[in-house]
């Protein structure tokens, strides 16, 4: 199999279409025959980083490769950065604003949801300037 490549954008603080980049995702690793526990893993991970994205950025990107043994997942924002990324990792722990949590977001497992549901998650952020988030889900094992 030869790199299939997608390439979605992300609006910060567009709760109406969150998620729609890893629903799109979804259907087409649906369509490639990926397993269903990997469509499942790739979604979780996917769906938590954007809806990241649109409660504590100003939006971003979401870059995917697909290719013979892995899916990578590369999630770029333009937010705030992670003060602490490990406090971030902890699950429970939100920085999400009263609106946020109102709409039923925010409850702090985004980040711990995404470390579960792939086989390696590395964070780089730098503060005023962004984060990204690099995820591998292996295909074959």
């Amino acid at each position: 199999m030869d790199k299939i490549e997608f390439h979605y954008e992300v609006d910060g603080d567009d709760f109406t279409n969150a998620g729609s980049a890893s629903t799109d995702f979804k259907r087409k690793l649906k369509k490639m025959h990926i397993t269903p526990a990997i469509v499942r893993r790739v979604a979780i991970a996917m769906y938590e980083g954007e809806i990241n994205m649109v409660i504590h950025a100003d939006g971003g990107y979401i870059d995917t490769e697909i290719s013979q043994g892995e899916i990578v997942l590369r999630l770029c924002d333009r937010g705030p950065g992670i003060e602490n990324v490990k406090k971030a990792m902890t699950e429970g722990y939100s920085t999400a604003t009263d609106k946020v949590r109102e709409l039923g977001f925010g409850a702090g497992m985004g980040l711990p949801n995404m470390k579960k549901s792939t086989d390696e998650m590395h964070i780089e952020t730098q503060l005023g300037v962004g984060t990204t988030v690099e995820m591998k889900i292996y295909i074959n094992q």
